[in-house]
């Protein structure tokens, strides 16, 4: 799906009639964007947009697919239709402004939020006021601001868990993240520096998904999933999804849960601390078939005190060593 669009014309324009007409409906986009960490097929398909277009679409006075985008004047949005405005192939046009400035505290006097909400405006005008379009994007906002303050304060407990130690397992009783360290992240793709994460400076850390404990794994469904469902939703008129369905009521579940798991950790490590009881992590969070074949372990194996960054300038390496 990354790479795709990029590199085949095919991806969207199917073989091997390469038909104008399919690539302009709302379905072509399936393929890629739907799942649980981009939720976006989900939140147009039941939301008013995604609604008025299942509805319609089969009727020719309503959508008109022999017509090029730039001439559409269809009865509801397609997904097209938006983001490819004018039949422009640049999507990131209109993207938004949360993917390359964070979700959760976008700078609203950047120039470059300024140029895509307004941008962003100028489409909703084609079919709502001005003042329609801006209220609902302010609320996309807000929904997503409030997100943030959700997963910081789970995030935050996580934290505080490895930081005093009673976090279990903990990153050194892991397997070797991707990067053969052990440095620990709770940040998508950030550069951790802390040393009281195991981090030296510039070097990236781990969001674990996979083999970590419980609260880590709610903390990366909190805002991989559940935050942005909150965000797909608020911003496709599927407010449903963004609320009951699954954004902010899965978003406070895992909130509570992690609080009650971070809870139980420190009273369990009290008690073995009262009792004198020296707990020695399970083997299997650092060996195992399946941890056994990753890059990482690979890594600290054959290339003793190497890193990734060491020994991969190219991303191509990996596919030759």
């Amino acid at each position: 799906c990354h790479t795709s669009p990029e590199e085949r014309c095919s991806t969207c324009h199917q073989r091997h009639q390469f038909d104008p007409k399919v690539a302009r409906k709302s379905e072509q986009c399936k393929t890629c964007h739907w799942g649980k960490d981009h939720r976006d097929w989900e939140a147009y398909d039941i939301g008013l947009h995604g609604t008025v277009y299942q509805v319609n679409k089969w009727d020719p006075q309503q959508f008109d697919w022999t017509k090029k985008l730039a001439d559409a004047d269809y009865v509801g949005p397609t997904c097209q239709y938006c983001h490819m405005r004018g039949g422009h192939h640049n999507v990131q046009r209109f993207s938004t402004v949360y993917a390359s400035m964070g979700m959760s505290m976008a700078d609203r006097g950047a120039p470059i939020w300024k140029e895509k909400r307004d941008r962003w405006a100028s489409v909703c005008d084609d079919c709502h006021s001005p003042r329609f379009a801006k209220e609902n994007l302010q609320a996309m906002d807000e929904s997503v601001k409030d997100a943030g303050l959700k997963y910081r304060e789970t995030f935050q407990i996580a934290a505080d868990l490895v930081k005093d130690g009673v976090a279990d397992p903990m990153p050194k009783d892991l397997c070797p993240d991707w990067s053969g360290q052990h440095v620990w992240s709770l940040k998508i793709g950030a550069y951790h520096d802390d040393p009281a994460f195991g981090g030296k400076a510039g070097e990236s850390g781990e969001f674990r998904m996979s083999n970590c404990s419980d609260i880590e794994r709610l903390c990366f469904e909190s805002v991989g999933y559940f935050q942005t469902y909150i965000y797909k939703g608020m911003a496709h008129g599927s407010w449903n999804d963004a609320t009951y369905s699954d954004g902010s009521f899965g978003m406070d579940r895992w909130l509570v849960n992690v609080k009650q798991d971070a809870s139980q950790a420190r009273r369990l490590a009290a008690l073995e601390k009262k009792v004198g009881i020296t707990w020695v992590p399970e083997s299997f969070w650092k060996t195992g078939e399946w941890l056994d074949q990753l890059t990482g372990p690979y890594i600290v194996k054959n290339h003793p005190g190497k890193t990734i960054f060491d020994l991969c300038p190219d991303p191509g390496w990996l596919d030759t060593h």
